[in-house]
């Protein structure tokens, strides 16, 4: 019996300790099991190219930085919102301000205008009477022309009908003076000068051909018929321009007008002589508002006698004085503000203690010495991004969320209130035939960078800009314009630059601009990519245009030449 109760407690003892080792045993491989998942979910990322997701620590295959460990928390995200890791901020700059309300720290406002003829000093030539322009001494517009030159000749049937009359009338002058006075003032009518009238009677013989004097002096602005037409008594013949003084318009906002008045000392400045500044006062405010664009024009008139201005140009004008401080003035750094061509965006950091962001469109308003004026679009103490905005872009758009060259998140947001996209580059076909000649001279001028040949980037851009100077604009508006105007400041400024990193820089703005303009081109006659690298500008981000996938980065060269991706395709 003692021996079966033995047995038994040896039997139970054993269960129990096997019962402690193998539950620990499992326990212990739960717990490896669990550790291990865990580190296989752990995903690795690259701060510079969040696409970017491996398995396992490593180099990023595009730029070759150490990749990072991603992070999976977006829990309290609204649909638009992303966030950025500790790592990726510290990378790429980024930094952070508040908005602020009230002026920039700057002695004046910066406004944006264009040279305009002064209409009060604009004549129009017409002709006094009915024939055909049998010559036409004014072969173009832009001609200098003074008082008393001869402008046409012109064969008048009615002109030789009253010549006739004249000569019969002077006959009987002692009989019928009545009749007499008659004709000769229907000739002075006629413009024809008491010298003209003597001679036709004196000499007693017709003139076929009369001629037609300049009335006043001026330039040439619009030439409105052609040798061989008709005209009749009346018709302009030419319009004439007195340039000695030109307008300078200006754009000024609904919210700044009572910062402005007649009077008012402006600085003048302009792309065509960078290195001069030009004096002027405010002469007239327009009390009709744009209802369109929300502005008023503020009008200078300057003094051209050494022909400087050119109708057309673009000017800057700073109104200088002491001006009011307007706390209903909302202003950024112009860093924080990216233009897409269709609208300007900023990123605006939506939580304080964690880099959460998202995209914000923006109106702009006057530009305020390094500053903008936002009319619309953010709020006092809003915390926005201005440094590394192309990098919180990129990040964006890689994340699905709306970004500056995400345009169907913005269609679809135009489309819920039943409008179209706003802001959209319009322009003319003929405009658009034009302006792809420069496609060609551009790729070459990309592959130019990518050898980091400064010489040859100098002469290709030298050409570029004597191309680009011949391009029409008639039908282009102010947006259309501003991008047109950059392109050619920055062809200018890449071609007198002898470093390599000087031109990179201006390379920067040039294709900001021309991917704008391409982008909206109705019919390309290649496709394009439009690629990205997030490195380039100080790690704000640059695009260029190619004709190849393959990635060429004309910002490194041969020390990054393969960091970028592309973005775009356009067709």
């Amino acid at each position: 019996m003692k021996k079966y109760i033995t047995y038994s407690a040896i039997l139970i003892l054993g269960l129990v300790l096997g019962w402690l080792v193998f539950s620990r045993s499992s326990s212990k491989d739960q717990k490896h099991d669990h550790n291990s998942v865990s580190q296989t979910n752990q995903m690795w990322t690259c701060s510079m190219h969040p696409q970017i997701m491996k398995a396992e620590a490593g180099d990023c295959p595009i730029c070759g930085m150490d990749l990072i460990p991603a992070e999976s928390n977006s829990e309290g995200l609204l649909a638009d919102q992303f966030q950025l890791t500790e790592n990726a901020m510290a990378l790429a700059n980024i930094q952070t301000s508040m908005v602020g309300k009230g002026m920039a720290d700057t002695n004046g406002i910066q406004l944006s205008g264009k040279i305009a003829e002064n209409e009060k000093n604009n004549e129009v030539q017409v002709s006094y009477f009915a024939g055909r322009i049998e010559r036409l001494n004014v072969n173009s517009t832009g001609e200098s022309i003074n008082k008393g030159q001869l402008l046409a000749t012109v064969y008048s049937p009615q002109l030789y009908a009253a010549q006739q009359e004249l000569i019969t009338a002077a006959s009987l002058k002692e009989t019928q003076p009545a009749l007499y006075r008659a004709v000769r003032n229907k000739l002075k009518l006629w413009k024809l000068s008491d010298s003209q009238i003597n001679q036709i009677e004196t000499s007693g013989k017709v003139r076929e051909n009369f001629p037609v004097y300049a009335t006043v002096s001026g330039t040439v602005t619009e030439k409105m018929v052609n040798q061989g037409d008709y005209v009749n008594q009346g018709q302009p013949l030419l319009k004439i321009a007195n340039l000695n003084t030109v307008w300078a318009n200006f754009d000024v906002y609904e919210n700044q007008i009572d910062q402005f008045k007649t009077g008012q000392d402006v600085i003048v400045t302009t792309n065509a002589y960078p290195n001069k500044e030009f004096k002027g006062t405010v002469n007239f405010i327009d009390p009709i508002l744009n209802t369109q664009t929300r502005t008023v024009t503020l009008r200078v008139i300057l003094n051209n006698k050494d022909d400087l201005f050119k109708p057309g140009m673009f000017v800057k004008g700073n109104i200088e004085g002491s001006l009011a401080t307007n706390d209903k003035v909302i202003t950024i750094p112009a860093s924080a503000v990216m233009w897409t061509g269709e609208r300007s965006v900023v990123y605006l950091k939506t939580e304080p203690n964690r880099p959460v962001f998202e995209m914000r469109d923006v109106v702009l308003g006057n530009q305020i010495g390094t500053d903008y004026e936002i009319l619309e679009g953010l709020a006092d103490s809003d915390e926005i991004v201005t440094n590394g905005t192309f990098t919180v872009d990129a990040a964006a758009q890689l994340g699905g969320k709306k970004s500056m060259m995400n345009q169907k998140e913005r269609q679809v947001l135009d489309a819920t209130n039943g409008t179209q996209p706003s802001m959209k580059l319009n322009l003319p076909q003929e405009f658009q035939k034009e302006f792809q000649i420069l496609l060609e001279p551009y790729l070459k001028l990309k592959d130019a960078f990518v050898a980091s040949d400064a010489n040859k980037v100098a002469t290709i851009s030298k050409a570029m800009f004597k191309t680009i100077q011949s391009i029409k604009t008639n039908g282009l508006e102010q947006m259309e314009l501003s991008h047109f105007n950059e392109l050619k400041d920055m062809l200018q400024m890449i071609s007198e630059e002898k470093n390599i990193e000087k031109q990179r820089a201006h390379f920067v703005t040039f294709n900001e601009n021309i991917v704008a303009v391409i982008s909206h081109l109705d019919i390309l006659e290649k496709e394009l990519h439009v690629q990205k690298c997030p490195m380039a500008n100080n790690n704000k981000g640059a695009v260029w245009l190619s004709d190849k996938k393959e990635i060429r980065n004309p910002y490194y060269g041969e020390a990054m030449l393969t960091c970028g991706e592309v973005k775009q395709t356009l067709k």
